[in-house]
C-alpha cells in the first residue's frame, strides 16, 4: 500500500482528488492544507506527497522547501510530486529546486495523477510533457528561488514583518531581497515588480 499526502489550500478540490485517488485499491490517500501539511505529514509518514504548486504558502515556512529537507534528509519517507499550471514556470523552478521527483500539470486526467504517484513511489521521474516549455522558461528567471518565496508572499499582501516571520528571516533582509528583486525585474518599485512577474508567468 502506497500511502500519499495531497496538500492543496482549497478544500473541496483537495477532498474531490483524494476520493478519486483513493479509489485506487494500492493507494491509501490523506489530505491536508498547507498550514497542516508538516504536522499531518509527521504523523502519517507519507511515501509521496501530491503538492499544488501555485499556492502562494508553497513557498512559505511550512511550503515545499521544508518538506523537500524532510525528504532528502530521511526525516521523513516520501518522494514529491508537484501540481502545476502551464505557462507558469516559477512554481515549476522551485519544485524542481527542492528536489521534487515528479511533475504534473493540473489539466491532466486523474489516471495520469495516478500513474505518476505509482512512479515517484518507485523512484522514478515523473514529467508531464505539457510541461516541456515551462521547464525551460524557468531556466531563464532571473531570481534566485528564496527571492521568488518572498515575492510570493509579498505578491499575497504580505508586509516585511509577515514575509520575515514566514521565512524565518531579518526584516532588514526581507527588504534587502526585495532590493534585488526590483533591481532584477528592472521594476520601479515592489508593485511594479509583483505586476513584472506575474506577467512573466513566475508568480
Amino acid at each position: 500500500m502506497t500511502r500519499v499526502l495531497l496538500i492543496h489550500d482549497t478544500y473541496l478540490l483537495r477532498m474531490a482528488l483524494a476520493v478519486l485517488i483513493g479509489r485506487e485499491p494500492d493507494l491509501e490517500v490523506s489530505s491536508a492544507s498547507w498550514h497542516g501539511a508538516l504536522s499531518t505529514s509527521r504523523a502519517l509518514r507519507p511515501d509521496v506527497y501530491v503538492v499544488d504548486m501555485d499556492s502562494p504558502h508553497a513557498g512559505g515556512e511550512c511550503g515545499i522547501g521544508e518538506l523537500g529537507n524532510r525528504c532528502r534528509n530521511g526525516g521523513e519517507p516520501g518522494a514529491l510530486l508537484a501540481l502545476a499550471t502551464a505557462g507558469q514556470p516559477g512554481p515549476l523552478r522551485r519544485a524542481y529546486e527542492m528536489g521534487a521527483l515528479g511533475y504534473l500539470s493540473k489539466n491532466a486526467s486523474p489516471d495520469r495523477l495516478v500513474e505518476g504517484i505509482r512512479h515517484v513511489a518507485k523512484g522514478e521521474r515523473y514529467i508531464d510533457e505539457s510541461l516541456g516549455f515551462g521547464f525551460l522558461q524557468a531556466a531563464e528567471i532571473p531570481l534566485t528561488r528564496r527571492e521568488l518565496s518572498v515575492l510570493s508572499l509579498a505578491a499575497e499582501g504580505a508586509s516585511v514583518g509577515e514575509i520575515a516571520r514566514s521565512l524565518h528571516l531579518s526584516n532588514g533582509t526581507v527588504r534587502n531581497y526585495m532590493a534585488a528583486i526590483t533591481r532584477k525585474t528592472g521594476a520601479r518599485n515592489r508593485v511594479d515588480a509583483i505586476r513584472i512577474s506575474r506577467g512573466a508567468g513566475w508568480l
